[in-house]
């Protein structure tokens, strides 16, 4: 598959059973983040090499369960370089200077 798109429908290959998914993410050229049903534990997300998705027309039995998955999600955050500030959601730190603490004259 040459690139992957969020909501995109897509078969998942990984060597084992081939399981109906829909794209998340796309972190990087070598990550897809896929929401899955998995057989043991039901939807979840699994991160794959792009090259082992294929496109998909149909839609399956469980996307429904995989569209809510993605609809409780908070949508994915790519911050800036790493020691500087990203602007992701909920990280602690102060935002301005204290201020004057008076010496007591």
């Amino acid at each position: 598959m040459d690139s992957a798109t969020a909501g995109e429908l897509v078969t998942v290959d990984t060597g084992g059973p081939q399981l109906d998914g829909i794209v998340f993410d796309t972190p990087s050229a070598t990550k897809v983040v896929v929401a899955l049903l998995d057989p043991s534990r039901g939807p979840v997300f699994r991160t794959v090499h792009p090259e082992s998705l294929s496109a998909r027309e149909a839609e399956g039995a469980g996307d429904k369960a995989l569209r809510l998955l993605i609809r409780r999600t908070p949508p994915p955050v790519h911050g800036g370089a790493r020691g500087g500030p990203s602007g992701a959601r909920g990280h602690a730190g102060h935002t301005r200077p204290a201020t004057h603490r008076p010496t007591g004259r």
